[in-house]
């Protein structure tokens, strides 16, 4: 890590590239050997949500829950009375991951990130043991999610620091759902009525109870549009990830305050999922193109963060406090797509400083 990237705070090095977690691929060995081999500067856990429900988003904080089983239904995950063997799946899915990076990781020293479904969505997307209304229904419930998770979180973060000792992790709570809860469009079982927006007061504080539970540098990640920056810099979070390709104009101000406010920004600029397969092109953009989209979100914005006295002065700043990402996960691209998005993102991250001396009035 850069010494001006260490004194800001951010445990990364200037002009890294990460992925944001998901992959294609059912082999976690296979896996963590692409991310070291592509993303050499922060790595990450791998998921493989292709080996069934016990490795997506929801399976994953699953298996990290504690004294709350749940167990598999028809439409997802519901709390249930014991552990079964759903529950048993996910947890030995995870325990293979976690072999996988302490063989690939063996002997590496720096940055090392994890990422794990966040309170709202899993409140959004785990039923109640009595009904098929979300477990966002009841606010007792959602209580008693956010703490078992806080707990799980704080327990895997030491395991994977026993793994990996030379590791600086950071966390990465994943929250799609969280711009839906906020605005009090998650429907009820019956899919005739939405359930009631948290406060913001109170989305702030099931957010600070993950984060502050966690001994680590922590990301709040949403690829969907309508970023909750203000938020995320209320809950205590030191990074937000998203799209940029859906990030919307009214959202620029506040990405802006949270550039000044020295956040750690991951700009998501490939297309996941295959979708630049299936528009025909069957490469992702160049690295000159991939870095360029956060110059010219930077020139939009009036380059936040590149002057001053802040703790993000001078345009070399940007390029430690930006990471580039794909734009969400790629577990639904194919195998030679998702190389070369983890490939680009690196290639421009690299490409970045000299892009911005270039970009700037």
């Amino acid at each position: 890590m850069s010494d001006s990237n260490a004194a800001r705070g951010y445990p990364w090095p200037e002009a890294s590239a990460t992925g944001i977690g998901s992959l294609p691929g059912t082999d976690p060995a296979e896996a963590m050997r692409l991310i070291f081999g592509e993303l050499p500067d922060l790595p990450h856990l791998a998921e493989l949500p292709g080996r069934g429900p016990g490795a997506g988003l929801a399976g994953r904080a699953a298996a990290l829950l504690v004294g709350l089983p749940v167990e598999t239904t028809a439409t997802g995950w519901r709390f249930a009375s014991r552990p079964g063997r759903d529950l048993s799946r996910a947890r030995g899915l995870l325990a293979a991951d976690l072999d996988a990076l302490e063989e690939a990781a063996s002997g590496y020293r720096g940055p090392l990130k994890i990422q794990i479904c966040g309170p709202w969505t899993l409140a959004a997307t785990i039923e109640l043991a009595r009904s098929q209304d979300p477990s966002l229904a009841d606010p007792g419930a959602v209580a008693d999610l956010t703490e078992s998770l806080a707990e799980g979180v704080a327990a895997h973060i030491a395991e994977v620091h026993k793994r990996v000792p030379g590791a600086a992790v950071l966390l990465q709570l994943d929250e799609p759902s969280l711009p839906a809860v906020l605005a009090g469009q998650i429907p009820t079982a019956s899919g005739l009525n939405r359930l009631p927006a948290p406060a913001r007061a109170e989305a702030e504080d099931g957010l600070r109870s993950v984060i502050s539970a966690a001994p680590a540098f922590s990301v709040v990640h949403c690829c969907r549009a309508r970023m909750p920056f203000g938020i995320i810099r209320g809950a205590g979070g030191n990074g937000a990830a998203f799209s940029l390709a859906a990030l919307r104009r009214e959202d620029e101000e506040g990405l802006a305050e949270a550039v000044e406010a020295g956040l750690g920004i991951f700009a998501g600029v490939v297309a996941p999922l295959g979708h630049a397969e299936r528009a025909g092109a069957g490469e992702p953009p160049s690295p000159r193109e991939a870095a360029g989209r956060v110059i010219e979100l930077w020139r939009r914005m009036g380059w936040p963060g590149s002057g001053g006295a802040g703790a993000s002065a001078g345009p070399a700043s940007i390029a430690g406090q930006v990471v580039l990402t794909p734009a969400c996960g790629l577990a639904g691209a194919s195998p030679g797509y998702a190389r070369a998005a983890l490939a680009r993102c690196r290639e421009a991250a690299r490409l970045l400083p000299e892009l911005i001396e270039e970009g700037r009035p």
